[in-house]
């Protein structure tokens, strides 16, 4: 059982940037692919990133491209989502999810079996 622990938000504000943190034990290894969702109140689970375990690739979806940046740090077992020039419609609760899964160019990341979860961190971007 692979237990995901996610911390980093907070309140920003708008224009503003959080950095968020998605540690487990062996995390990032090449047999997970892990990803960056988000859950507005009223709204679905809206997928926004991922990576592969080892670290070497990356997709976003369009709503956050060019403003987030995924990564990891295998010495730490640890992803991160940098988020840069939030807006109030960037308020959600984070939280990271992993896949059993060897990540590839052709794979749909938001359409995997997560199977691990973080317990979520709330995001607010508000002046």
């Amino acid at each position: 059982q692979l237990q995901l622990v996610d911390s980093g938000g907070g309140l920003a504000q708008p224009g503003g940037s959080l950095r968020l943190s998605c540690a487990g034990p062996g995390l990032t290894s090449q047999y997970f692919v892990i990803s960056w969702f988000r859950q507005a109140p009223g709204k679905e689970r809206e997928w926004l990133s991922c990576i592969s375990g080892d670290g070497r690739s990356t997709n976003y979806a369009d709503s956050v491209k060019g403003r987030f940046t995924v990564s990891s740090v295998n010495a730490e077992n640890t992803v991160y989502l940098q988020m840069n020039k939030l807006n109030p419609e960037d308020t959600a609760l984070y939280y990271c999810g992993a896949a059993v899964f060897r990540y590839s160019p052709q794979v749909m990341c938001a359409q995997l079996n997560y199977i691990y979860w973080s317990q979520g961190t709330q995001v607010t971007v508000s002046s």
